[in-house]
């Protein structure tokens, strides 16, 4: 089939390559020219395992195209992805549609013959209808069919999300269009993807509420940490207790500092935002919310009791600084309150990330960054373990430390305490 995929930001990038590895033939757009022809010369503008790999295989083979003019791809195609970003609108929890609506009016602009619109993009309920009322304005609605169809990728396992889904939602009003999506993702149903097939206002809904029940999954085991540090409980016997219950399962399970990136923090927000455009009290939802905006301020406050509020000049070592780790995502992440915290009271702060420096913090007093994991650590009074990339799980803390033993603070309870003690090392971790 001829895909165009408007956006090549995640999403669209992701989405794109993937599906012209499957055989189809694939434009991905961008306004953006400097980045089009970066990408046209394998240059990726996202950190993703894997992604490099496969763009230049179906580059070479002339599936994959890249391009800055939007009407000749729409109209070179048959099916239009909509993958622009939807961040959350200042001063509001809204989400900002202005791009999703501008590219419905630039798409409304080439549309010849029938088209299937799909908009990837995470928008809330009822965004489907406005884009068909924006699009008919110019064209007979007989030519053109709008169809939800969210992602449901995580950063650093994207490919693989994309290849082997749990599910593929489809949301549209219309059958014909459903066949013509079950075809297309037939590689992926003959895996074992279950194919829902919904409303156009179902399949919004769906991912809006899936990524809610994923934060608070998170949030809701942070909390337990919190309890698990009162009573001398280790939190990982708990989550192991409770994610083996088939109801609960044990995936995000995983008690650690603030759930950041690209999607919770904004669909959180936008979903509490529809609700109560509709009038419907999300009490859960806000309450996972202020949850975690209050996390880092623990987390910090915890950090000032293990060096008994003596921060000043004292060397702390950040292992990873991206919110998860196998991305170079740094939204929300809580090293973004963490490291200025430390810095505002007078700390050296030193920090690697296999994803190399972050602008976020070049303006920041005694912020390094080092290239490696020796050279951050050496001389720390504290290592703190912020991202749990497969660099920090084998680190020979003894070697590494011969003249002084730095505290090991590990936020992601990679290590286990009582090895790490019998080192010598002060030991501290979440819900330990």
């Amino acid at each position: 089939m001829k895909l165009c995929m408007i956006g090549t930001g995640y999403v669209g990038l992701v989405s794109g390559v993937c599906f012209s590895d499957l055989g189809n033939d694939v434009i991905c757009v961008d306004k953006d020219i400097k980045k089009i022809n970066n990408l046209k010369k394998g240059i990726i503008p996202i950190y993703e395992p894997g992604l490099e790999e496969l763009v230049l295989k179906n580059y070479k083979n002339k599936r994959l195209n890249f391009s800055s003019n939007l009407k000749e791809s729409v109209e070179k195609s048959d099916i239009v992805f909509i993958c622009v970003g939807t961040p959350t609108k200042k001063n509001s929890n809204r989400a900002d549609l202005s791009q999703v609506y501008a590219v419905a009016k630039e798409i409304s602009k080439s549309v010849k013959k029938f088209k299937i619109i799909i908009n990837k993009s995470t928008v809330p309920v009822t965004t489907g209808d406005e884009l068909e009322k924006i699009i008919s304005k110019k064209v007979n609605k007989k030519f053109f069919s709008v169809v939800s169809n969210p992602e449901f990728l995580r950063e650093g396992e994207a490919i693989r999300d994309f290849i082997y889904p749990d599910r593929v939602v489809v949301g549209s009003n219309d059958s014909r269009s459903q066949k013509i999506l079950k075809s297309l993702y037939s590689p992926l149903i003959s895996k074992g993807a279950k194919f829902v097939s919904t409303k156009r206002r179902a399949a919004e809904l769906i991912k809006y509420a899936s990524n809610a029940f994923l934060a608070t999954k998170i949030t809701f085991i942070n909390e337990i940490a919190n309890l698990c540090e009162k009573t001398g409980i280790d939190i990982e016997d708990i989550s192991i207790g409770i994610g083996l219950d088939k109801r609960i399962g044990s995936r995000f399970l995983r008690a650690g500092p603030a759930y950041g990136g690209s999607c919770f923090p904004k669909d959180t927000k936008a979903l509490v935002s529809t609700a109560d455009k509709f009038k419907t009290n999300l009490s859960v939802i806000k309450s996972v919310i202020r949850s975690n905006h209050l996390r880092s301020d623990l987390l910090s406050k915890r950090l000032s009791l293990i060096l008994k509020n003596k921060i000043k000049n004292k060397v702390v070592s950040f292992l990873g600084v991206t919110f998860k780790a196998n991305t170079d995502d740094m939204r929300d992440s809580s090293s973004l309150k963490l490291i200025p915290f430390l810095s505002r009271k007078g700390a050296k702060i030193k920090y690697y990330d296999p994803t190399g420096l972050k602008k976020e913090f070049k303006k920041l007093k005694n912020v390094e960054f080092s290239n490696s994991i020796h050279e951050t650590i050496k001389g720390s009074d504290i290592i703190i373990i912020h991202t749990e990339w497969n660099d920090f799980k084998s680190i020979n803390f003894k070697k590494y430390s011969k003249n002084k033993k730095p505290i090991i603070y590990d936020m992601r309870n990679i290590y286990s305490p009582n090895k790490i003690k019998k080192l010598g090392f002060k030991y501290f971790g979440i819900g330990r």
